[in-house]
């Protein structure tokens, strides 16, 4: 074969083809058009690799075909106005919709931690059935302040980070089966009631609250969203409604993907609250203020945004063309 004869006559082709496959819309003659100059230079490529086998010839050609294989399928790429869906009314709308799901856990969760540290505070014999009275020393003079300084801010701020991440895919992985949420979400109490109330009873309460509440509250917050989303899924397979068993968890299996890429976000924030913020030299007021100004920044956002989200038509699902075909139900 003369391969630059070869070249010569089919180069022309080859650019066309590649000039389609860069278009954004194609009409129905320019899809066909592509299909057939897809499959001509692919049989180019074969001949070439048998016959004349020039590794930039073969480079060329490849690369058009790759392109042209991407632009027959139409796959979408992750764009900024993409990841600004996401943001602005992906993620809002799903956290607007299963809002009673988490303020229903949050409430829960707070009364059972707030009684669990009073009954602990106000009863020495429980306080012993739990820790002993020098490990409880131990904690209320040194171990629960030096735990927020005791690494570097980064360092700090990314085990944190890791490890509450760990705890909300936990909850909405669990979700599936319902109950293992509460044997989490009870754990949480149980250390954050038991180390309250020992802190409470040995006098210092106001230096308990000044280290928990910064990057607390946002914190447990992220906890009970992925709590109550992991109990929304749950639900949606006892009780589906109109839909089947298996679309119902579908769709709110998808949602649930979009919590978690969410809750990564907001974990980061009260990660990097907890690490820079909690163990600095501010005053408790200026650090605690810090802490509710970025629960209230994260509240406006679901109340705001995810309402408007809502009102568009926007559920925290993946767009209808990415989603598996669904049985029609009776209303």
């Amino acid at each position: 074969m003369d391969l630059d004869a070869f070249v010569s006559a089919h180069y022309g082709e080859w650019e066309h083809l590649r000039a389609l496959s860069s278009r954004r819309t194609l009409s129905g003659a320019g899809a066909d058009e592509l299909l057939d100059l897809y499959q001509r230079a692919a049989t180019h490529l074969s001949l070439l690799r048998s016959a004349a086998p020039d590794p930039a010839v073969l480079q060329y050609l490849s690369t058009v075909l790759a392109k042209a294989r991407t632009a027959s399928l139409r796959r979408r790429t992750l764009s900024w106005s993409r990841v600004a869906d996401f943001v602005v009314r992906d993620l809002p709308a799903v956290l607007y919709r299963t809002r009673w799901w988490w303020i229903g856990t949050a409430l829960v969760n707070v009364v059972v931690a707030v009684l669990l540290g009073t009954w602990v505070a106000r009863n020495p014999s429980v306080q012993t059935s739990f820790i002993s009275p020098a490990a409880a020393q131990q904690l209320v003079n040194h171990d629960f302040s030096n735990y927020y300084s005791q690494y570097g801010g980064a360092d700090f701020a990314t085990h944190v980070w890791t490890n509450n991440v760990w705890v909300a895919a936990l909850c909405i992985a669990f979700g599936v089966l319902g109950f293992p949420i509460a044997y989490v979400l009870w754990n949480n109490v149980v250390n954050v009631g038991v180390q309250g109330g020992i802190m409470v009873a040995y006098g210092h309460g106001s230096e308990f609250f000044g280290l928990i509440l910064p990057h607390g509250i946002l914190e447990l917050t992220a906890v009970f969203v992925a709590a109550g989303s992991g109990l929304r899924l749950f639900w949606s397979w006892v009780e589906p409604g109109a839909r089947t068993r298996a679309d119902a968890m579908a769709h709110e299996g998808r949602s649930m993907v979009v919590v978690v890429l969410g809750l990564i976000g907001v974990l980061l924030v009260s990660g990097a609250i907890e690490a820079f913020v909690t163990p600095s030299g501010l005053p408790t007021f200026a650090r605690v203020g810090i802490g509710v100004l970025a629960e209230l920044a994260f509240l406006a956002y679901v109340f705001v945004l995810g309402r408007r989200a809502v009102r568009e038509g926007f559920t925290g699902d993946v767009v209808a063309e990415d989603r598996s075909a669904t049985r029609p139900t009776a209303a």
